[in-house]
């Protein structure tokens, strides 16, 4: 007797990330019109040991948050002498193996690890929302008149409604997609990409969370793809 072989319903687009497919405006037609991309900073240890970083299994985003500073791509570009956050997406994709052998730059990589290294930061994380910035965009959503997001898993195959100040407050956010009941706001970020995305039916609201939050990075256009460093 054959194995029955189980096929998952395609993911509501409101609750996901988009898929490297398509230009990521066009997986969320007639969802949100609008798409903001920010990039996770660089992780500067401040009052606790660089080594406790990455050996301190307890560590959680409110211990990142008290003990850490973020430095921003553009800061990252002034310290190293890479010449374009496009360059320094590539080196960073390249550094997790997460690119194609003909779009990866090893020389770039290298000279991301060896900054690093010398000024003592950590890289930014992947496939994960930023410690270093959620609270602040969470606050941000909070000042838009939200007071609960559902939280879901990469495909959104579970998901929880939860209270935004009690994800303040809390030391993990582990899932990888923030949505808002109407569906008209999700914050999500991609597995293998060191940025999220706040996308949005609302263009005003979607500036006023970026600009209250000071984010760093771009707002996608019709041809923005996920791996946009290496398709312009």
């Amino acid at each position: 007797m054959e194995e029955e072989v189980r096929h998952l319903p395609p993911p509501h687009r409101y609750a996901v990330c988009s898929n490297n497919e398509v230009p990521i405006k066009s997986f969320y037609q007639d969802i949100f019109s609008d798409v903001f991309i920010f990039f996770h900073p660089f992780i500067k240890p401040v009052t606790l040991p660089l080594e406790q970083y990455f050996s301190d299994p307890r560590l959680g985003k409110q211990e990142i948050m008290r003990h850490c500073e973020a430095v921003g791509w553009q800061e990252f570009l002034a310290l190293s002498g890479i010449k374009s956050v496009r360059q320094l997406d590539i080196g960073l994709r390249t550094g997790i193996s997460g690119l194609k052998e003909k779009y990866a730059d090893e020389q770039l990589a290298e000279r991301v690890f060896a900054v690093c290294a010398e000024h003592r930061l950590v890289p930014p994380t992947e496939g994960f929302l930023p410690e270093l910035l959620i609270n602040d965009v969470l606050g941000a959503v909070s000042k838009e008149g939200y007071e609960w997001l559902w939280v879901g898993d990469e495909f959104c195959t579970e998901r929880k409604l939860e209270y935004i100040d009690d994800l303040i407050t809390g030391d993990t956010l582990e899932r990888h997609n923030l949505f808002t009941h109407d569906q008209s706001l999700l914050i999500t970020t991609h597995w293998d990409s060191h940025f999220s995305m706040i996308c949005s039916n609302d263009k005003k609201r979607l500036e006023r969370i970026v600009q209250d939050c000071n984010l760093e990075g771009f707002y996608c256009d019709d041809r923005t793809e996920i791996y946009w460093s290496v398709r312009n």
